[in-house]
């Protein structure tokens, strides 16, 4: 048997295989809130072992982009749990993950005032989705942030808390912490962008600090067996600059998220969209140093995510754009069915086109005519 295909015990959750459907931002809420084409297009992909969610920001101070969800309102956390419901009446488990984009955002999304950072310094050639000068929705350039004064940095912490408190009784089986893709723990990780002098910048520990006082807050509260977190070491999406200490700071984050018993730490690889990622070499050091279960998500396919399982770089192979097209992509896997290409055009359109229409293989076979002699 192909060892994507392998259960696998996860903490106290087991897993049906090692397949999971990487978090997606489909900017499919229109108004923040989860409705039935969303518990739809979760139910049908349900299949995974597990399912994280798309980004879901912790409050209105973390959006970044239009048309994603949040799990601060009443409204929201009712959404979320018709969708982990569904999740669940198909075997399927489901993590929130739960986001703040930090200066990954527009004044138009906050009334006019800036988004927050770890220090005042916009991110170049970097887009947010907002409202443009015309008033309309589309790509515009990333604000200029204000630097968080060192009090604030705990309020962040507690929305956290919260949204991971709420995601529970949605009836999430645990949350994921995004810190990776350049959102705001990357922004106080990152040695290059990150110039405070307080106990949030400095030294490699310093600008761990805030990363490592959300997961303790977190796992306080839930449990730790129900947090993960998500990273991107060597990620350069939205202005994440190189910095001299950059292998360390992920190696020793590796070993302080080791000695909390977490449900996983999840590690994406940005080399199909920058031209540093994560090496095997570095695979290995951080596979060393981080004892818990590991997922890895980056332009993987079917034979790659079973080569890493069998080589112990990786315990779960996260996959994202595949799992948009290919509904039933465990069952394809299974089967050696073929892939369902995905159309590009239609990612991040907020319609109901290229979301939750894209049939299952049964279906596909179902309705291609039959060729006559």
């Amino acid at each position: 048997m192909s060892p994507l295909l392998e259960s696998y015990t996860m903490g106290d959750i087991e897993l049906a295989n090692r397949v999971v459907m990487a978090p997606m931002t489909r900017c499919r809420a229109k108004t923040t809130n989860p409705d039935a084409q969303t518990e739809l297009y979760y139910r049908q992909r349900a299949g995974a072992g597990l399912i994280i969610s798309e980004g879901t920001q912790i409050s209105a101070e973390g959006t970044g982009y239009l048309y994603t969800p949040g799990i601060y309102t009443p409204e929201q956390i009712r959404g979320w749990t018709q969708v982990t419901s569904a999740v669940h009446e198909e075997g399927g488990k489901m993590f929130a993950q739960l986001w703040h984009v930090g200066r990954m955002s527009h004044t138009s999304l906050h009334q006019g005032q800036p988004p927050v950072s770890s220090v005042a310094v916009a991110a170049k050639d970097s887009n947010c989705y907002a409202y443009g000068e015309n008033g309309e929705p589309g790509p515009v350039p990333a604000s200029q942030p204000r630097a968080l004064a060192t009090e604030e940095v705990a309020r962040i912490t507690a929305n956290f808390v919260t949204a991971g408190v709420q995601a529970i009784a949605a009836g999430f089986d645990g949350v994921e912490i995004h810190g990776a893709n350049g959102y705001i723990f990357d922004q106080f990780a990152n040695g290059a962008l990150n110039t405070r002098t307080d106990q949030y910048g400095g030294s490699t520990m310093n600008r761990l600090r805030f990363t490592l006082e959300t997961v303790d807050a977190l796992a306080s509260k839930i449990g730790s067996t129900r947090v993960g977190i998500r990273l991107s070491p060597f990620g350069r999406l939205y202005d994440m600059q190189p910095f001299d200490d950059e292998e360390n700071t992920w190696l020793t984050l590796a070993r302080e998220l080791s000695a909390r018993n977490l449900a996983y730490v999840h590690l994406s690889d940005q080399t199909a969209f920058t031209s540093l990622g994560i090496s095997r070499e570095f695979l290995g050091s951080f596979r060393d140093a981080y004892n818990g279960t590991l997922i890895l998500t980056g332009a993987l396919d079917q034979d790659t995510g079973e080569e890493l399982i069998e080589l112990g770089l990786t315990d779960l192979a996260g996959y994202g754009r595949p799992f948009v097209s290919n509904p039933d992509l465990v069952e394809r896997f299974r089967n050696g069915w073929p892939l369902s290409p995905i159309d590009m055009t239609t990612l991040y359109t907020g319609g109901e086109k290229g979301y939750a229409d894209y049939p299952s293989y049964a279906e596909q076979v179902e309705s291609t005519p039959v060729e006559s002699d």
